[in-house]
């Protein structure tokens, strides 16, 4: 096994820290009609908050109800200076070698900022709306995913650059061509080299890949940089990590390989001065979601082959009688009409900070979080938070660190 220089090990232990685009609009409730339009204004306003908070990425969702996640992307880059674009690619609706292009000039336009979320699935009424032939195919879909993403790395790192013209190829002869490795899947066939730009990062842009199913975890330790869990009690994500770290011992017994790999949850987050306050505010996020809303997304919910967003009724459905408390300053109650990762860290900065550092200590090392609405929460939650989660964060470190 490779050991790691300090410096290695000393990123591999950094926190990072996402926030949310709201590309469906954006307001202080959830369950009704957004106040704020996704305009290219507002979308951008939000980027610029985050990134002067102190946040390093955003997460740009998609699904029926959202703004193309590389469009926005796109925009949004060439209006920030740091602040990493994390878009989302559908496997199966979208080719991989195109996708690897665009990955590229992405990466190249922003310098090197470019981060893919791999979505295998969204609601199924919205894959079916795509006319995607695995909408109700979820095992298929994660095997589907695992030979794209293998095609985008090749792309990626058999790129043999952009192309001299239109008509002619890039200068790469035969000999060399014939060197490289086909792939040949069930569902992607792949021929290198591929005329594109190389990317900026090296060997590629980073992979965000989630899911809670065996499969999920599965493949996301094979090729994924980060895997993404929604926000769920600490016991639960114990468990998570200690499957998946199971998984990852069985791989390096079959290949002789470990691979790198952070841990990553998504989550929301509410910080006031005072908990009393923070409690008032959560309430009143859902407090305009009328009963027949509620009902609606019940349904709609039961209906899911998430097997995240099954945990995800399960939670809700557990702490329905504790008024949805799931443990200290952990709250489900956004879940009764918002699908995914909808546990909310409710408190003062210190709480909310002690919360999010309790997960960095099982593992959990990069954090997408969003609150409503999401322009002055950014803002909240770096001036009041952020800064106390690293200086806390050091702190522990230091701690630990063997004497000399």
């Amino acid at each position: 096994m490779t050991m790691l220089s300090k410096h290695e090990e000393s990123k591999r232990e950094e926190l990072s820290f996402g926030w949310f685009l709201p590309t469906a609009g954006d307001g202080k409730y959830v369950g009704v009609a957004p106040e704020r339009e996704p305009s290219l204004d507002y979308l951008v306003q939000v980027a610029q908050t985050a990134e002067t908070a102190g946040f390093e990425f955003v997460l740009i969702p998609t699904g029926g109800a959202c703004l193309d996640a590389w469009v926005v992307g796109s925009a949004v880059m060439s209006h920030t200076q740091t602040l990493r674009p994390l878009v989302a690619v559908r496997p199966g609706l979208v080719a991989p070698v195109l996708a690897a292009r665009m990955g590229a000039a992405l990466d190249q336009l922003s310098g090197g900022r470019a981060m893919i979320n791999v979505v295998t699935g969204s609601s199924v009424k919205d894959l079916e709306e795509l006319g995607d032939p695995l909408a109700h195919a979820h095992d298929e879909r994660y095997e589907r995913a695992s030979e794209y993403m293998e095609v985008m790395k090749r792309s990626w790192t058999q790129a043999s650059g952009l192309n001299l013209t239109e008509f002619a190829g890039s200068g790469a002869g035969e000999e060399e061509q014939g060197s490289q490795t086909e792939f040949k899947g069930k569902y992607y066939h792949f021929k290198a080299p591929v005329g594109m730009p190389e990317t900026v990062q090296n060997p590629h842009p980073p992979f965000y890949l989630g899911g809670s199913s065996p499969i999920a975890k599965r493949i996301a330790v094979e090729h994924a940089d980060t895997f993404l869990m929604w926000g769920e009690p600490h016991d639960w994500i114990q468990e998570q990590i200690e499957e998946i770290e199971t998984i990852r011992e069985q791989i390096r017994q079959e290949t002789g390989q470990k691979r790198d790999m952070r841990y990553g949850m998504r989550a929301q987050v509410l910080v006031r001065e005072t908990e009393e306050e923070a409690w008032a505010a959560a309430w009143e996020i859902i407090s305009k979601v009328p009963p027949e809303a509620i009902e609606k997304a019940k349904a709609a919910f039961a209906e899911t082959d998430a097997t995240n967003q099954r945990r995800q009724n399960e939670l809700r459905e557990l702490s329905e009688k504790q008024q949805f408390v799931v443990g200290p300053n952990l709250w489900t109650g956004l879940s009764v009409v918002r699908s995914g990762g909808a546990i909310l860290i409710v408190g003062t900065a210190n709480q909310v900070a002690e919360r999010l550092l309790e997960y960095a200590d099982l593992g959990v090392k990069t954090f997408i979080l969003s609150g409503y609405p999401h322009l002055e929460e950014a803002e909240n939650f770096g001036r009041t938070t952020l800064p106390l989660i690293h200086s806390k964060w050091n702190e522990r470190r230091k701690q630990h660190q063997p004497q000399s």
